[in-house]
């Protein structure tokens, strides 16, 4: 009876002793896996080329890759530190190798062909981009390169192509649609220009650019009314948005809107205070409002700010012809809009009028 007991205490005691030792173990501190030694050791030289101390990560790259020299990430990030301590030659060596241990790493292609492109080896820029699409389907940056590389060559077609095959794959990319909207301007074709940016617009309502150049394509087609809305959003997004300012003064300029141009060019100048068109458009509201003083103040800060700017003289002599009658002021103003190849009939005749 007395082994029974004993038995029967230890056999309870077993699962208590059990216990213990589990408590015990996971207590203890376990070896690092080789993944997080990776891990964390990637982690460290990443952080210092973010800190731009670039020599002690790319040391810390190499011993990495010394440890793992199977890791396609350890290579990819050691090309990064090497491209960035401007050694293209290593970094596409480094590149190279983390493709060759992960055929589809699609950043790595990406940075190869970002480096040929520097080298002027167009070719095998492109089947590197075009290599990188083939192994993410939604590789913006690719597409995106590829397309400016397209661009460089003169090749619109095929920049379109790309931007579009993007968007097939990312209806909403944002960079793509701007591009695309962009791409379309430039070559004259306003209304798809337009509808690409309504469609960036609707994705992203507060897109400042999307809204400044929607606001640019409408001025040009002469759609005021809709170009002065364009910058007012792209102002609500981005208020130091300076040429929206500027633009959107100069629609209410030539709407005889004297004091909501006023504000908007003196928004230009509270970020800009060198803009001397800035300072040029204030000088002429000013004088219609028959601010003299204010107008004459901006009409000299454009021509001391930008002294090569003939339209700048042409409306100081003007002003001190006709609002100071000093037409010795006003013949140094209109003879220095003539050298600087301004021409006007009236002048002309002004300054040529003092030499009989």
């Amino acid at each position: 009876m007395k082994r029974l007991a004993s038995g029967r205490r230890l056999t309870m005691a077993l699962p208590v002793f059990l216990s213990f030792v589990g408590l015990l173990t996971a207590l203890l501190p376990h070896p690092a896996t080789a993944a997080d030694s990776l891990h964390v050791q990637l982690g460290q030289a990443a952080g210092l080329l973010r800190q731009g101390d670039v020599k002690a990560a790319e040391e810390a790259a190499k011993k990495t890759i010394h440890q793992h020299p199977s890791s396609p990430e350890a290579h990819h990030l050691l090309g990064q530190v090497l491209f960035t301590a401007r050694k293209p030659g290593e970094a596409l060596e480094a590149f190279a190798a983390a493709v060759k241990l992960k055929p589809g790493y699609a950043e790595a292609l990406n940075r190869m062909a970002a480096i040929y492109v520097i080298q002027g080896k167009a070719e095998q820029a492109e089947q590197a981009f075009r290599r990188a699409i083939e192994a993410d389907a939604t590789h913006a940056e690719s597409y995106l390169d590829l397309a400016k590389l397209y661009e460089q060559r003169r090749d619109v077609a095929s920049a379109k192509k790309t931007y579009q095959d993007l968007l097939k794959a990312m209806p909403a990319q944002q960079d793509a649609l701007f591009e695309l909207a962009t791409l379309y301007d430039n070559q004259g074709d306003a209304k798809a220009a337009r509808d690409t940016l309504r469609r960036l617009t609707k994705a992203n309502p507060r897109h400042a650019n999307a809204w400044y150049l929607h606001g640019r394509i409408a001025e040009k087609n002469n759609d005021l009314v809709e170009a002065a809305y364009a910058y007012k959003q792209a102002i609500a997004a981005k208020p130091d948005l300076v040429d929206a300012h500027y633009n959107l003064g100069f629609i209410y300029r030539s709407q005889n809107k004297p004091n909501d141009a006023e504000r908007e060019f003196l928004e230009v100048l509270r970020y800009r205070p060198e803009y001397a068109e800035a300072h040029l458009n204030l000088g002429v509201i000013y004088t219609s409002l028959s601010k003299l003083e204010d107008a004459e103040h901006e009409y000299e800060a454009a021509v001391r700010l930008k002294p090569d700017y003939a339209e700048a003289h042409y409306n100081l002599g003007v002003f001190y012809e006709l609002h100071r009658k000093d037409m010795a002021r006003a013949l140094a103003q209109y003879r220095k809009y003539r050298e600087l190849g301004g021409r006007d009939d009236r002048v002309e005749r002004i300054v040529g009028s003092t030499f009989r």
